[in-house]
């Protein structure tokens, strides 16, 4: 006797995407893509790809390149960030970094320290990514 139907599972996953949590002690060196949110209170090493909504919380870190659509940060980031939508730096925020957004909130008492593109600037973070990446493949080809 099944107590669930596989199929009624796999449309359920795949039409609500998921919300991740990487907890406060655990460290990530690696990539990471999602389809849906996640919150990192831990530590990366590498790129996150998030589909949806990136949230650094107070003791999280993330030191590589970010894409996302929106993100709210009270961490340390350093390396890149290319948000389509809303970066949002919390007054815990530490960043080093190259920040490419569309709309930004920052508020009193958040560091940043690089520079920041906004506004129209930001059309398709992912066709801009291609791009880079095809430059470097063709420099070490």
């Amino acid at each position: 006797m099944a107590m669930f139907n596989s199929s009624t599972e796999k449309a359920s996953v795949s039409e609500n995407p998921s919300v991740n949590i990487l907890g406060a002690g655990t460290k990530i060196e690696g990539d990471i893509v999602t389809n849906g949110d996640i919150r990192i209170d831990g530590t990366l090493t590498g790129s996150i790809n998030v589909k949806g909504k990136l949230v650094v919380g107070a003791s999280g870190s993330i030191e590589g390149e970010i894409i996302c659509q929106n993100a709210d940060i009270s961490g340390t980031v350093k390396g890149k960030i290319g948000v389509a939508e809303l970066l949002s730096l919390k007054a815990s925020a530490k960043l080093t970094c190259d920040i490419i957004t569309n709309k930004i909130a920052v508020e009193p008492g958040a560091t940043f320290s690089g520079s920041c593109s906004m506004g129209g600037v930001i059309k398709d973070i992912k066709g801009a990514q291609q791009q880079e990446k095809s430059k470097v493949n063709e420099k070490t080809a």
